[in-house]
Order: C-alpha cells, then structure tokens, then sequence
C-alpha cells in the first residue's frame, strides 16, 4: 500500500472511529437529560405524577427536549428513553425511542418540551417494539392527572392505557397526545449496547450489567419514585385488574424480533 492510500485509509478509519465515540456520547447524553426530568419533578410531589398512577404502572417513557421537526412545520419530534416494570418491581434496562406529534397541546411559544409517557398495560409497549405505536389508535391516551389531582383532564379509575404529560417553561401538566406516533430507534439501541443485534426484547430482559453505567442514572432516579408505592394488583402483568382475557402468559416480556427496517431513523438526526 502506497504512503497516499495508507494516509486515506487511518483518516477514513479515524472519521470512523470519532462518529462512533460521538454516537455513544449522544445516546449517554439522552439518559442523563431523562434522568434530569424525573429528577426535577420528584422535587415537587404536588406537581409530579401521582403515586396512584406510577404504582399501577407498567412501563414508562421520557422524551426530554421535543423540538419543531422544521422550520414553520408544526409537528414536533423527539427522541427519548422506555423502561418496563419487572416481576421483581425493578425497573429494566432503558431502550431508545422517537416520539412525533403534532403542534396541539403544547405550551404556546415554546421552544423544547420535556415528554412523560406512563404505560398501564403491555400493549403500548409490544406497539412500539414491533413496529409504531399511534396514541389514540393502537392504544387508548389521556391527559395525566398532577400531583394529588384526581378528576381535572382525566379519568379518576384510570381507564386508559396510556397517560401523557409535558413540560416546558417550567410549568408540567397533563396533556392530550392523539395521534402522536412512537416508534423504537434501533440504530441508538445499537449504539448505546455495542450490539448490532439488539433488540427490545434482549434490552428489557437482560441483566442490567449489560448496559453503561449512565443507564443506571435513570432506572435509580424512576426507583426511587416508586420502590416504596404500593403496587396495584394485576400490574405484576401490565393489565388492569379484573381483565379476564389477559392470562398469565403476559407476566414474561417476549416479543417478536422486529422486521430489520431501518427506513424511519435518520442517524442525522
């Protein structure tokens, strides 16, 4: 190999190499900004999510810093972090995911808005790890209620599957999701795991030691909101109580592998 192909071969090496620690060091990046979202609502009980919801939770999502798609476009997108409950009432290893939505809801004027998704049952979950969840179509969605709050824009037993919240400048309350649309982003499960072959399943079952450290950030921070709430009964599963469809077989997390299509993440993005 001559000096000239050798130089053009360590610089295209080197490129490599950089976007590779650059990936890692966004994805890292992503937990800790989920983190700081929990972190920060837990400081103020009455304006957090209520304890009667967190217990009864199967999995929960944080999409911190959703931003305008584009320039005079009114969709908004994000990308965020999903973890599931566990039969031990532990929280799983973090999964990767992208979240879309439309203009409606949102603080008037806001730049950047933080997301919290709660999951009350499986379905959501099994949505967005074989494919694309759309709230309000593939799983039922409601305004969260806040703090010790139990009637205003929402549900008092809880019905729906999915309860969504926001926060930006500051103020956090419940809002109303219709439409939006969650997809897993596998090309940062990759990333964040080292794994080419990573999948939702692997992420949500496996041993914690799988993942860097910073993931630990997260799961320690949602824990300690929830290690000592009471769990409903039936949540064990991720069903409501007194579902009689849903068996038992649902108390495992297994899931198809999703079809290897990559055609909805920009890794520009």
């Amino acid at each position: 190999m001559n000096s000239k192909a050798f130089l053009a071969a360590t610089a295209a090496l080197v490129l490599f190499l950089s976007s590779a620690v650059h990936a890692g060091t966004r994805e890292e990046q992503r937990v800790a900004d989920a983190a700081d979202v929990l972190d920060q609502l837990s400081r103020i009980p009455e304006k957090s999510i209520p304890g009667s919801l967190l217990s009864r939770a199967y999995a929960v999502a944080v999409i911190p810093n959703v931003v305008r798609a584009a320039v005079g476009v009114g969709a908004r997108r994000g990308k965020g972090v999903l973890v599931v409950r566990q039969d031990d009432n532990s929280w799983s290893n973090p999964a990767f995911i992208t979240l879309t939505a439309g203009s409606f809801g949102w603080q008037v004027g806001a730049d950047s808005t933080d997301v919290i998704l709660v999951f009350k049952t499986r379905k959501g979950v099994d949505g967005i790890a074989n494919g694309k969840l759309t709230l309000g179509a593939n799983a039922s969605v409601a305004a969260g209620p806040v703090g010790r709050q139990t009637s205003a824009a929402t549900d008092i037993a809880f019905r729906s599957e999915v309860y969504s919240y926001s926060r930006s400048r500051g103020l956090f309350a419940g809002v109303a999701l219709e439409g939006a649309g969650v997809t897993m982003d596998r090309k940062a499960n990759a990333s964040f795991y080292a794994d080419s072959s990573m999948t939702p399943e692997k992420i949500f079952v496996s041993s914690p030691n799988i993942a860097p450290d910073i993931a630990n950030t997260f799961v320690q921070v949602l824990t300690a909101q929830t290690a000592r709430l009471p769990r409903s009964p039936g949540m064990q599963a991720g069903v409501d109580p007194g579902t009689s469809e849903e068996s038992a077989e649902v108390r495992t997390y297994g899931i198809p592998e999703p079809a290897d299509d990559d055609s909805e993440y920009d890794p520009n993005y």
